[in-house]
This record gives structure tokens, C-alpha cells and sequence, in this order.
């Protein structure tokens, strides 16, 4: 069988992500499956398409730099090779300029012939003249320059200033721009976090501890995790570490019955069966009864067996539920997933501010739909992959001023173990430059009467 250009394939890639709207990590998963991709090159194939989708703002202002034609008019073609060839000279040493520049300019031959030129000119130009490119000035315009050195929607990088200042916002910004650490959580009903290290070890697999989630193992490398026989003998599930700690904040005990709405793909429902040692109740829900499968292999894989999967539009009553009540419910609401963007980082540039809102106005929907098969005194998890206060804070206040039934608990007191990843309010809110995991939010609500 002939390999594939790793190049040729990153573009084919970038170019379905923009006229379909495409997943990065699904179309990266089908094209190494098809073994035509060889050795270092499948590396190369996922790190030019993240890499460019991560870089993809401060490219277009260095293309814009010189181009006589506004990036938002050239072709689509030519605008993907650039940012290819770019992203390559730029962010990518262990590719040396030369090769960069005539791989592309080779691509473009083939792709759009009658641009190859120009290509070739603004590749060579941007290269001689690197250290001349502008940049919006820091102090005057500290959203611009954090947009554009960053790469990240301007909006974005204001709504961060306005939360952490622009020092905090510069860490966000950088910390949003690489690839993110890799995190495993240990399947504690078959094997302890310790046996499982010394397993992947054996397996050639370098891992350390977690700092705060006890059960969750950080890894060097992502690739083809699935191959591993302890992954095969259900010892662990991937799992980031700061989503590892909401399930914490729930705290299920043994024998709860306990809803898990918008659950897929399973993560946070696993290991809340794995807290309550596979007894009780654990009711899994999505309103897509396709990814309801990837619940129940998670669990098969896992030997979990007190998991029932049911398909439910979490903003409207369910007959899965009817007659059922629970003494805690997680809320792992649709968001729109700002604190994981250097995990999909295609994400960010189809979402704006005006998407915030109507976001919300779902999640509280969903709330003042679930809260009601919440037993008294009971407990409900609300938590987002978001930093958006419009998509947490907004929200919490939001129902708590329409349900005086319920109150906000400190997570504070609860677990001050946790305490510095909590705000003064009592809520979680990790941050990746500070925190090393993911964007996440979570606040812990009970139901008083």
C-alpha cells in the first residue's frame, strides 16, 4: 500500500473543517486509520492540522503583513497552503524553512497552480523579513495584541482581561495556544492508581501523578492509547483532571440513585459509579441516543454495571423519569466550550459573543427542568468546560433567584483540600495556565425544601 502525504493530508483536513464545520479529532482518527499515513508522519499529519487551527489568528495577520490582498479575499485554497507553509516556518523547528516553503509551494502546484507563485513570494518574504513583523503595541491595545500574538478571538482575549487582568490574561492566552497535557483516570473498582502506573510503565508508558484529582494519571504521549492492553482491560478511561473533580464535588454515596444528564460520552458517569462501588442507581442521559453507546462500551470495557442509559432532551420532562427521584443530579451542561479550545481549537473561531446568551438561557431551561426530580435535601452538580461568567456565574444566579428551594453550598468548607481552586463565591473554577487542566466550572446547589 503507498503512503500518503502527511502535507497533502493536513489540507484535505483544514478544508472539510471549514466548508463542513468538521471535528478536528474525528477526521484526524479516520485518516490514521487507514494505515496510509506512515511513522513520523502521522505525527506530522496531527500536528499541522492542530497547529495551524491553534495558530490560525496570528497566521492571517502575518499573511496579511505581505499580502497586497486582504486575507478575507483570497481564495480558500491559497489561504489553507499559506497557513500550512507559514505555520511550518514559523512554529514548527524541527521542519527547517526550505523544506516548509518547497513542500508548499510543491502542494500548491498541484492544488491551485495558477497561485503557486505568489505563494512561494509571501513564504520567502514572510521568512526574510520575520523580524519585522508588526504586532498590534501591548499597552494601548492589550485585547488586539493578545488576540493576534495568541491567536484568539479578540473577544475572547477581552472577556479574559476583564476576568484576570492583562498579565493573567497573556498566561491564559499562551497556555490556550499549546497542545494540552494528556490525563487518564484510574478504573479504581480493578486496579489501584499506583498498580495501574507500574502497568503502563511495563507498557512503555511514562505517566506521573495528578495534583489534585486522586485517581488521575498524566501522560507524555496520546497516541493510540486504545492499543494498550490495560486500556483493552478496562483499567483506565481518558478523562481530563479537572473534569475528574467535578463527580468529587457531587460526592455519591453507596446506594444513591443519581441522574447524570447530558452525559455522553461517559467519563463523569463512570466514575461516579466508581465512587458509589458500582451499586445504586446511575440513570445516564443524552438527548443523542447515538453517543448512548459510547456510555454503555465505556461501561462494558470498565465492568461498571450500575449504569442505565436513557435518551432524554434535558430541557423538557422525560418518560425515562416520570416517576423517578434522585438524591443528586449532575448537570454537565452544553456549553460552549471556551476552557477546552487548545483541546478543539477549530472551536473558537466559529463561536462569537452573541452565541453566550442564548447558551444560557438553555442551561438554565435545563436546571429548572431537572431540579425538580431532585429528592429534599438533596444534591445537584451545575458544571461547563467554559470560562464565560455569562455560561456560570450568570446562570447560577439566575436560577437561585427563581428557586429560593435552593441555596449554593461552599465548596470551601466542604473540601478545603481544594481550596485553591475555588473562587471567593465557593464555586470551582480551574484555569490552564494556573491549574494545568482544563477551563471547567462547577457549583454545588441543595435542595433546602
Amino acid at each position: 500500500m503507498s503512503s500518503k502525504n502527511p502535507r497533502r493530508a493536513a489540507f484535505d483536513i483544514l478544508l472539510r473543517i471549514e466548508k463542513e464545520k468538521s471535528f478536528a479529532d474525528i477526521l484526524i482518527d479516520h485518516e490514521l486509520s487507514k494505515d496510509m499515513i506512515k511513522g513520523a508522519d502521522r505525527g506530522l499529519l496531527t500536528e499541522l492540522v492542530y497547529g495551524v487551527l491553534r495558530r490560525q489568528g496570528t497566521l492571517d495577520h502575518i499573511i496579511g503583513q505581505f499580502s497586497k490582498q486582504r486575507t478575507d479575499k483570497l481564495e480558500l485554497y491559497v489561504l489553507l497552503l499559506l497557513r500550512l507553509g507559514l505555520y511550518q516556518s514559523f512554529f514548527l523547528d524541527r521542519v527547517p524553512v526550505s523544506a516548509a516553503v518547497n513542500e508548499t509551494v510543491k502542494l500548491a502546484k498541484e492544488l491551485a497552480p495558477r497561485a503557486s507563485g505568489f505563494i512561494n513570494a509571501i513564504l520567502r518574504n514572510a521568512d526574510r523579513n520575520r523580524d519585522n513583523i508588526r504586532y498590534p503595541d501591548r499597552a494601548e491595545n492589550p485585547v488586539g495584541y493578545l488576540a493576534v500574538r495568541y491567536s484568539h478571538p479578540a473577544w475572547l482575549t477581552g472577556q479574559w482581561c476583564d476576568q484576570l487582568g492583562v498579565d493573567g490574561a497573556e498566561e491564559l492566552a499562551a497556555a490556550m495556544s499549546e497542545p494540552p497535557p494528556f490525563t487518564i483516570r484510574t478504573n479504581t473498582l480493578r486496579v489501584s492508581r499506583e498498580a495501574l502506573m507500574a502497568r503502563l510503565a511495563e507498557e512503555g508508558i511514562n505517566c506521573s501523578e495528578t495534583r489534585w484529582s486522586p485517581d488521575g494519571i498524566r501522560l507524555n504521549q496520546s497516541g493510540l492509547i486504545s492499543r494498550l492492553p490495560s486500556f483493552r482491560d478496562g483499567l483506565f478511561t481518558v478523562q481530563d483532571e479537572s473534569s475528574q473533580l467535578a463527580p468529587l464535588f457531587l460526592a455519591p454515596e453507596k446506594g444513591d440513585r443519581v441522574l447524570d444528564a447530558c452525559a455522553a460520552p461517559g467519563g463523569k458517569t463512570t466514575q461516579i459509579a466508581q465512587l458509589m462501588a458500582d451499586t445504586g442507581e446511575i440513570y445516564a442521559c443524552d438527548v443523542n441516543h447515538k453517543k448512548l453507546r459510547l456510555i454503555k462500551e465505556t461501561c462494558d470495557r470498565l465492568g461498571i454495571t450500575s449504569v442505565r442509559t436513557f435518551t432524554m432532551d434535558a430541557t423538557a420532562p422525560s418518560p425515562a423519569i416520570k416517576e423517578v427521584t434522585f438524591q443528586r443530579i449532575l448537570v454537565d451542561a452544553p456549553c460552549s466550550g471556551l476552557g477546552v479550545i487548545r483541546r478543539n481549537p477549530e472551536g473558537k473561531w466559529s463561536k462569537s459573543p452573541e452565541d453566550l446568551l442564548p447558551q444560557a438561557r438553555t442551561q438554565i431551561t435545563i436546571l429548572e427542568n431537572l431540579c425538580k426530580y431532585l429528592e429534599k435535601e438533596g444534591t445537584l452538580v451545575y458544571a461547563t468546560c467554559s470560562t464565560s461568567v455569562q455560561e456560570n456565574e450568570y446562570v447560577i444566579d439566575t436560577f437561585l433567584r427563581e428557586h429560593p428551594e435552593f441555596v449554593a453550598e461552599d465548596l470551601r468548607t466542604l473540601f478545603p483540600e481544594f481550596a485553591p481552586l475555588f473562587t471567593e463565591r465557593g464555586f470551582f473554577r480551574s484555569w490552564p495556565h494556573r491549574d494545568g487542566m482544563d477551563g471547567f466550572f462547577a457549583a454545588r446547589l441543595k435542595k433546602t425544601r
